[in-house]
């Protein structure tokens, strides 16, 4: 075993962390609470929340080509 851990010290310490991973999963999920549900239209350009909006603006801006 790595760092020369009996099985059962190794097991214990594999549950130990899964199981606080999930937790963590979980406490994160319930607080943040996300929108599961699926809308029956899609939203318009622009309608979403999580659209980037500086990159609107990037696009706007004039592209001078290098040389």
């Amino acid at each position: 075993m790595p760092a020369g851990m009996p099985w059962s010290t190794y097991l214990k310490m594999f549950a130990a962390s899964l199981l606080s991973m999930c937790a963590g999963a979980e406490v994160v999920h319930r607080y943040y609470r996300p929108d599961l549900t699926i809308p029956e239209i899609p939203p318009k350009r622009g309608e979403l929340r999580t659209e980037l909006l500086g990159l609107k603006e990037r696009q706007r801006e004039p592209q001078i080509p290098q040389q």
